[in-house]
């Protein structure tokens, strides 16, 4: 397509966009092995389950459900807004689909970076499935970054045009009574917030 020969040639040509690709690869794995390890460290060197089950767990459980099916409702005005905890639905969906497409997207990619390394221990026609199944992958996260994603973290009135947590790491206090009140709840039961 013209517009794809237009962006290659913005981007220094094929030979610069396959290198960008590989070395935004590279970090996009780097960082995914990063987030297992504090994952794994939590669980199994300092022994906090809590981030299996608990409150601010990003495991869906069956509160994760009924908040769905409750925020349906609310949407339909059927019944009040769900009182939302540390983690919504919706962020542990967005969670999980990056983590399932991260194992996706970097298995197919290293097996078509390194072909000579892995057809030494896997048939020829699994390369054609990664082929695929990389570029699928891919297309679903695009898909998925600018329809869900947008509207979750962007589109929101109460969020537009950016919700600005992504760069200060901070929630005012209005907005966490507001926006989770069962967290709010949680971290003034605790002593950790004042009320």
């Amino acid at each position: 397509s013209e517009w794809a020969r237009v962006l290659s040639r913005l981007l220094g040509g094929v030979e610069v966009a396959g290198w960008l690709h590989r070395v935004s690869a590279t970090i996009l794995i780097l960082v995914f092995l990063v987030h297992l390890a504090r994952v794994l460290h939590q669980l199994l060197i300092q022994r906090d389950t809590s981030a299996i089950w608990g409150p601010s767990s990003m495991v869906p459980q069956p509160r994760d459900v009924v908040e769905c099916v409750g925020h349906v409702k609310w949407f339909l005005g059927l019944g009040p807004r769900p009182r939302f905890g540390r983690y919504t639905y919706w962020e542990k969906f967005d969670y999980w689909a990056v983590f399932w497409g991260m194992g996706i997207i970097g298995i197919s990619g290293l097996m078509l970076w390194f072909p000579m390394a892995f057809a030494r221990v896997l048939p020829g026609w699994i390369f054609n499935i990664a082929m695929l199944v990389h570029g699928e992958e891919a297309l679903l996260a695009v898909v998925f970054i600018f329809t869900v994603h947008f509207f979750n973290t962007h589109m929101r009135p109460e969020k537009f045009p950016m919700d600005p947590v992504i760069f200060t790491g901070r929630l005012s206090e209005d907005e966490l009574r507001d926006e989770r009140p069962a967290e709010f709840d949680q971290l003034v039961a605790s002593g950790t917030l004042r009320d």
